[in-house]
């Protein structure tokens, strides 16, 4: 059960605020996932929709690879909302069960080499904090340096909702994978 009470409707923020939480519901259809506890924290709700807005709808980065990234992020952090929410967007971007499973089993065996790349970057920047040149230089020359920025930033965004959820105790959504710890 989550640590505090989850915010579902803009009328449950002070009036001030309702702007920031229409900005939530616009952007994602309704208040769902992290932003049921972000929105205790109106100001840094808003900020995080932008970013994420960014990130999920708008940057030019293959939505395979920023879906890959979110699901490694998900299972480093062990964060049951965000590994659910992933893993029924990777099966929409067709990424194999085995990849999943892999990605679940924290090992890369069986992973398509392209997607390999993507899994075992984000796991030594979480795990590590940097990466090696080479491999960062391979994720250039892969998608240019532009979207290369837009791949570190996506798994700096799902880390942050990844700590979010598990701060907060948020369990998987509604019909969700739920990842086993």
């Amino acid at each position: 059960m989550a640590r505090l009470k989850p915010i579902t409707s803009a009328d449950q923020v002070a009036p001030a605020d309702r702007g920031i939480a229409e900005k939530v519901i616009k952007s994602r259809g309704a208040i769902q996932g992290p932003f049921t506890m972000l929105l205790h924290c109106p100001e840094l709700a808003g900020h995080m929709v932008d970013v994420g807005g960014y990130v999920r709808f708008e940057g030019s980065l293959d939505k395979r690879a920023r879906v890959l990234a979110a699901m490694v992020v998900a299972r480093e952090f062990d964060a049951l909302y965000v590994w659910g929410a992933q893993t029924g967007s990777a099966r929409r971007q067709n990424v194999p069960e085995t990849t999943i499973a892999a990605i679940r089993e924290k090992h890369s065996r069986g992973i398509p080499a392209d997607d390999a790349q993507i899994v075992d970057f984000t796991r030594t920047l979480i795990r590590k904090h940097r990466v090696d040149d080479a491999s960062a230089q391979a994720l250039q020359i892969r998608f240019g340096d532009g979207q290369f920025i837009e791949l570190t930033g996506a798994i700096g965004y799902y880390s942050m909702l990844a700590m979010m959820a598990n701060a907060c105790e948020l369990e998987a959504g509604p019909g969700a994978e739920v990842l086993e710890m």
